[in-house]
């Protein structure tokens, strides 16, 4: 077997390949494109706009107003009043319409999530466990707990002082006058 002539692998280090075309004339060819895209969208709106100008004087023809009595125009405004109340009537239905199917296909996306059983999870967060807790997990939980009570610390409560009350008409004569002032401001301190 004869192995046909060797040619040397490119080397794949290169992140875009290479363009047959020159950076100007590609800057050329882009601009071209943008002004054809240009001209074209300016071509469809024009297009647009005669279609839909087609359309109104198609279903609303001009209305001739001159040479009309005033009983001719009343009748118009009623006959117009009578069209506008139509066309919202028909608007209306077919809004509640459209709701209503809107309502329906996502109803049935949602049977459909069920049935395939692709139901969106939300994330749960990570949470580390020590040894112990891992422990009281795969143990009963009834038998593990114990009253809170026993875990807090406790609190010796000093016992406050309780002045002896006495008839306050006794003492009223003792504290009178600066000696008296001068036995509370000694027992403040």
């Amino acid at each position: 077997m004869s192995e046909g002539p060797v040619r040397p692998r490119k080397s794949r280090s290169r992140s875009k390949p290479q363009s047959n075309y020159s950076a100007t004339r590609r800057l050329m060819l882009k601009t071209k494109l943008l002004r054809k895209a240009e001209s074209l969208l300016e071509k469809e709106k024009e297009q647009k706009r005669i279609e839909r100008d087609n359309a109104l004087n198609e279903r609303a023809p001009p209305l001739k107003l001159s040479g009309l009595s005033v009983q001719e125009l009343q009748e118009l405004c009623k006959d117009l009043h009578h069209k506008i109340d139509i066309v919202d009537e028909v608007r209306y239905d077919l809004s509640i319409k459209v709701a209503r199917n809107d309502m329906e296909i996502q109803s049935l996306h949602q049977k459909i999530f069920e049935l395939k059983g692709k139901m969106k999870r939300p994330k749960l967060k990570r949470v580390k466990k020590s040894a112990d807790d891992v422990l009281g997990a795969m143990t009963d939980n009834k038998l593990m707990k114990t009253d809170f009570k026993a875990n807090l610390k406790t609190v010796k409560k000093e016992e406050e002082k309780k002045e002896e009350v006495t008839d306050w008409r006794k003492n009223v004569e003792a504290m009178s006058g600066m000696e008296g002032r001068k036995k509370i401001f000694d027992a403040g301190q």
